[in-house]
């Protein structure tokens, strides 16, 4: 026989779960300007939302001798939903080759999986549930007797556990057409997936227009992806080293004549001086350095040496 502690627990899971389908479904009436019955199950809840609830009511509560404000109710609420919505993506993700949710393109997110908006408001409404919901959900409880709460949570737990069951199957047959694909982008697998469920019954149908955006992930994508990766940095170090010899060579082609004329001149005499010796110069080559020496001086004289560049 069930607790009372725990029969509340389980409606107020059921309760939150179903409150949390409302809210879906709303934002996506206004997204999409048609009803889209949201979740996983076919039944008016959506676990995700009820776990959060039930998680934050148990964590305050057992804080709350200790610490029971605002404050300390909006951090846990932060944190714990952020976890369970993180979990709950990365074990969808790995067990149906699929990511229901991406949030790689909103600022400051983990993984895609969370971002900073919905863990704001996760934490608000982690206050309302405790601040304003739950005391209203315990009031209407207190209405209603203890046979009459156990027969509710009974009857409820035997739909959702059917209603799982045959969830299952779909997600089953998601994950087999996922993995036969032979295509090679999510696009395309989505639309293998449509039509795969679109000829079956409602249940299949009603998965496929539930997630219109899900990113389906194969072993064949993520090697096609890796490919790109890798591909894309081989262009961006082809494309510096084009770069740094393009550099150079500019740096080569627009070096001032007179400079280049002032260089030559300086290496010979340094060269003339490295091996000319007086003791031993012929005078072949003594004539010839006193040419060159004359010749520096009418250059130093012209002010060729101290010219400005241009």
């Amino acid at each position: 026989m069930m607790t009372d502690k725990l029969i509340t627990l389980i409606l107020m899971f059921f309760a939150y779960a179903f409150l949390g389908w409302c809210i879906e479904v709303t934002l996506k009436y206004f997204q999409f300007h048609r009803f889209i019955n949201r979740g996983f199950l076919t039944g008016p809840w959506l676990p995700i939302y009820g776990s959060g609830a039930v998680l934050i009511t148990t964590a305050v509560n057992g804080l709350a001798p200790m610490e029971s404000s605002v404050g300390t109710t909006f951090v846990i609420s932060f944190i714990l939903c952020g976890a369970v919505e993180y979990m709950t993506s990365f074990f969808l993700e790995k067990r149906f080759h699929a990511r229901w949710w991406d949030y790689s393109q909103k600022p400051m997110n983990l993984h895609g999986r969370v971002w900073i908006g919905n863990l704001i408001l996760f934490g608000l409404g982690g206050v309302l549930i405790v601040k304003l919901f739950n005391p209203l959900l315990f009031r209407l409880l207190g209405y209603m007797n203890f046979r009459l709460q156990e027969i509710l949570t009974l009857g409820l737990s035997c739909i959702f556990a059917a209603d799982y069951v045959m969830s299952h199957f779909v997600l089953k047959l998601v994950k087999t057409g996922v993995e036969s694909s032979k295509a090679d982008d999510t696009e395309a697998i989505s639309k293998e997936v449509r039509l795969l469920l679109h000829d079956r019954s409602y249940f299949y149908r009603r998965f496929a227009e539930a997630y219109p955006e899900v990113i389906y992930r194969t072993e064949r994508i993520a090697a096609r992806m890796e490919a790109i990766k890798a591909e894309t940095e081989r262009l961006r170090l082809e494309a510096e080293r084009r770069a740094a010899v393009m550099k150079e060579e500019l740096a080569v082609n627009l070096e001032p004549t007179a400079r280049v004329k002032n260089t030559i001149i300086e290496k010979q005499a340094a060269l003339i001086d490295l091996l000319y010796r007086e003791d031993t110069a012929s005078d072949e080559m003594k004539a010839l350095k006193h040419e060159v020496e004359e010749k520096q001086a009418v250059l130093q004289k012209r002010g060729l040496r101290g010219r400005p560049e241009r």
